[in-house]
């Protein structure tokens, strides 16, 4: 009997500690929020990521799903390169129409972050071959963004997407 009682406890006393190691649904779930902020604090911090646009929101326009491209903008230091859709009015186009959308490459001007509270706000100025952007970044810390773009020739346009890093080849370029 007594030895049926010492591996009844022995057992209990292995079994409990590893039960109570083991991380719950809502600690794992928190580690990865962490996780994924930490990594969008870096990509904000280095002033290189990838910005993917999902939607499109013209000015005084309904919003626009953009499923069938992948739109960008890389924004680096050293150089911005964009290729969004444009929906909207146009005030000074080059003749033929061009080509229609935010296409761009230039070095970024006056970059300033701002972090706030659950969100980064990224303002920065290029000047493109034909125009110069104002682009605003609205950053949150689970890796989703807004992008505001306001231009000399064309009307305010606002993008919804997501944030990410570059991959390796699209650093070299």
């Amino acid at each position: 009997m007594k030895s049926k009682l010492f591996i009844l406890v022995l057992s209990c006393c292995l079994v409990f500690p590893v039960l109570a190691q083991e991380k719950s649904k809502k600690q794992l779930k928190a580690e990865r929020e962490l996780q994924k902020q930490k990594e969008i604090e870096a990509l904000i911090d280095s002033k290189n990521f990838v910005f993917e646009a999902q939607k499109a929101m013209p000015q005084g326009g309904r919003l626009l799903n953009l499923d069938y491209n992948t739109y960008f903008l890389k924004f680096n230091e050293a150089k911005t390169t964009c290729d969004l859709p444009f929906f909207g009015r146009a005030f000074n186009v080059p003749y033929g129409g061009g080509d229609g959308g935010i296409k761009f490459e230039g070095v970024p001007e006056n970059i300033q972050i701002e972090k706030k509270k659950k969100s980064y706000d990224v303002k920065a100025t290029v000047k493109g071959k034909d125009d110069v952007y104002d682009l605003f970044f609205s950053v949150y810390i689970d890796g989703g963004a807004s992008l505001s773009v306001n231009s000399n020739n064309r009307a305010f346009i606002s993008y919804d997407g997501e944030i990410h890093a570059p991959k390796p080849e699209e650093t070299k370029k």
